[in-house]
């Protein structure tokens, strides 16, 4: 690079604390003086001092520290009346058209690395400032000097540098001024001794994309780890929390949780050892009203979260997009084409980069969709407008879409094509007692195919639903037979059995309505379904082989029920949709004689939930419980007004005969309904 006409030396103060802890406690700029050597003719043709006034200055309150005040002797009534650092560098700017001849005529130098990266940089894009391009470069003097004077050694300051070449400190009394001219007097010095300025730092603006293999080395030194990040961050705006420090190329990897969710962590790899430090300096700085822990982290962490060797996912990236989206709630039969069609209609028109082949799906090992793709654009404007189309809908469902980086497609792809992450994870409800629900011979055995086994089911999907989805079939089902298969904290997991009068019945089934769509208001799935035996439909509803630490599936009616802890203590978020018998808990006080209905005949009654107002429709379907009780039963019920009274619930009630005059309110410490 060629010999710039001028060196502007930026010198830069902050109401906080300033030389070697420059910008590390946020606080914003309040001086910024610069000082023009013409290098041709090695003399100062100029030098300007401004008072910058913060942000947040107002008239009653304190701008600069005590720290500040002593230390650069500004005076507080003189910040407060300055103009604002957006119009300061507007004079420069000026200033650089009208006395540089443009900004291809200079270059910065500045004191170490502090005024540029973790000052001006990090201010500006706080403030939305767009910085003019000559702003992303400069020279590091002290880098400069050791280069240059290669005896020098332990230099750390401006005074280091004078006492070497033998010059005196400059005696301005004015703070700004005086730092200015001392580095003045140090690159005229070099500029006479023949040092030339020709390999300026730059200071990247944008994160590159860039794709990381397992056999790649990184320095274990270059990679922080960053916490309390907004679960919506992309890699753009982690750049933007460490501008003015150069990311390495694909060097943001946004960690994901179990889920494959982003969990508000990011490792964010560095060009080197001194950016990574610089950026630690950053720790609990904010975004917005959050403030980010930054830790140091290891190459090793790096190339776990951020590499792969998927040679679909390196063949995708390779294609040079400027931008990728991650889509996510695809319907599974979702094409290239759809995706493409989506992106291309309405007012927010944007191409999808080279077409069906910028477009990669993410499958399951055995080749099954999970929703979502990844696609390329090959501009900035693109994918603004695309981001724009978040939560519209392909087919009858809404899609997410969010800013995507490298390493995200690489962590995803590498996660979904692992088994063990479909494995079936440990219950959140552990060592609690398994006792039987409903007699074994309601489900049937055996390898005749006679049942079908419904997939993909909407959690809301109740018996009715599943009737009417299969029409015609429903004739053909048993008495009792349609079961619906819980998971261990009691949420529906989507599937079911069906048992039929006959394996043709069965196969018949399986055949027209698989890949149909089942309608529930104004939301559609489509269900699969399959020919089963009952020996297969065994192995789900009993919970399968015995197996240590599996937690067996709840069903409703069949199968075995995992209990929550007893009564009173009963953990309402793990409440099965189908009734659950409650164990008896032999510490609770006995019913006082007084108090007991003519017809009690047990000390304790077993407690019921029923979650439905009626009970399942019967035949063909099972019925709502499999329990045999003499004697009266309790039912709890939940979600009552506050403002219930005794004589609501009994007209609830009325017409069941069973029920009899007592019941309790439960009363919070307030002495309100607890509902």
């Amino acid at each position: 690079m060629a010999a710039s006409a001028y060196l502007v030396v930026l010198y830069c103060a902050t109401a906080g604390q300033n030389d070697e802890n420059l910008g590390a406690d946020e606080e914003e700029i309040v001086l910024l003086v610069w000082l023009v050597i013409d290098v041709t003719n090695n003399k100062v043709v100029a030098v300007q001092h401004c008072n910058v006034k913060p942000q947040t200055a107002d008239i009653n309150d304190v701008v600069l520290t005590e720290e500040c005040r002593q230390q650069t002797g500004l005076d507080e009534n003189l910040i407060k009346c300055a103009q604002p650092l957006d119009q300061v560098l507007e004079q420069f700017d000026q200033f650089v058209k009208t006395k540089l001849q443009g900004e291809g005529s200079f270059q910065f130098v500045t004191d170490g690395q502090l005024h540029f990266r973790q000052c001006l940089h990090p201010e500006a894009g706080n403030k939305t400032i767009e910085l003019p391009n000559y702003f992303y470069s400069f020279f590091d003097m002290r880098k400069e000097f050791q280069k240059f004077y290669h005896q020098a050694q332990n230099i750390t300051c401006i005074k280091d540098m004078l006492d070497y070449v033998g010059i005196e400190a400059d005696e301005s009394t004015e703070f700004g001024i005086r730092q200015a001219q001392d580095i003045g007097k140090i690159l005229q010095r070099m500029i006479y001794d023949g040092h030339a300025f020709d390999s300026p730092e730059p200071v990247n603006n944008r994160v590159e994309a860039g794709i990381c293999t397992k056999d790649e080395e990184i320095d274990t030194n270059s990679v922080i780890r960053a916490r309390g990040l907004p679960w919506q961050s992309s890699d753009q705006d982690i750049a933007k929390f460490f501008r003015g420090l150069n990311i390495a190329k694909g060097g943001v990897a946004l960690c994901l949780s179990a889920q494959g969710r982003r969990n508000g962590e990011a490792l964010v790899r560095f060009i080197d050892q001194e950016h990574r430090n610089l950026a630690l300096k950053r720790h609990k700085h904010h975004i917005g009203q959050r403030y980010i822990e930054v830790y140091k982290a290891s190459g090793e962490d790096f190339i776990n979260v951020a590499a792969g060797n998927n040679n679909e996912a390196t063949a995708f990236l390779s294609r040079g997009a400027q931008v990728i989206v991650r889509m996510r709630g695809l319907p599974y039969d979702t094409s290239a084409k759809d995706i493409i069609t989506f992106f291309a209609s309405g007012d927010l028109y944007c191409n999808v980069m080279d077409g069906e082949d910028g477009i990669l799906f993410v499958h399951k090992p055995d080749g099954r969709a999970t929703g979502d793709a990844f696609v390329l654009f090959t501009s900035e404007e693109d994918a603004v407008k695309a981001l724009k189309k978040h939560r519209e809908i392909i087919g009858s469902r809404y899609i997410e879409l969010f800013r995507s980086t490298t390493a995200e497609v690489q962590q995803v792809l590498n996660r979904t094509m692992d088994p063990k992450t479909y494995e079936q994870q440990a219950p959140l409800i552990t060592n609690v007692p398994q006792v039987p629900f409903i007699p074994q011979h309601i489900i049937t055995s055996g390898s005749r195919k006679d049942c079908v086994r419904l997939r993909g089911l909407p959690f809301e999907a109740r018996v009715e639903n599943i009737l009417e989805f299969l029409g015609e079939h429903a004739k053909s089902i048993v008495y009792q037979g349609v079961h619906m298969v819980f998971n261990a904290q009691g949420q529906p997991s989507g599937e079911a059995f069906i048992q039929m009068n006959s394996d043709h019945a069965a196969f018949m089934a399986a055949t027209e309505r698989h890949h149909k769509n089942m309608f529930i208001g104004k939301k559609q799935r489509y269900i699969e379904v399959f020919q089963c035996s009952g020996d297969d439909m065994n192995v789900v509803l009993q919970g399968g082989p015995l197996v240590v630490n599996r937690a067996p599936s709840l069903i409703s009616p069949g199968g075995t029920l995992s209990l929550p802890q007893p009564y009173p203590t009963f953990p309402y978020a793990a409440i099965p949709q189908s009734p659950t018998v409650l164990p008896m808990h032999t510490s609770l006080s006995p019913i006082s004689p007084v108090m007991r209905p003519a017809s009690y005949m047990s000390p304790l009654s077993p407690v019921y939930y029923w979650p439905y107002p009626s009970p399942y429709p019967s035949p063909p379907v099972s019925p709502t419980s499999y329990y045999h009780i003499n004697g009266p039963t309790v039912v709890v019920m939940r979600g009552l007004p506050f403002n219930s009274s005794l004589a609501d619930i009994l007209s609830f009630f009325h017409g069941f005969h069973e029920v009899g005059l007592h019941c309790n309110l439960k009363i919070t410490d307030f002495a309100k309904v607890a509902g």
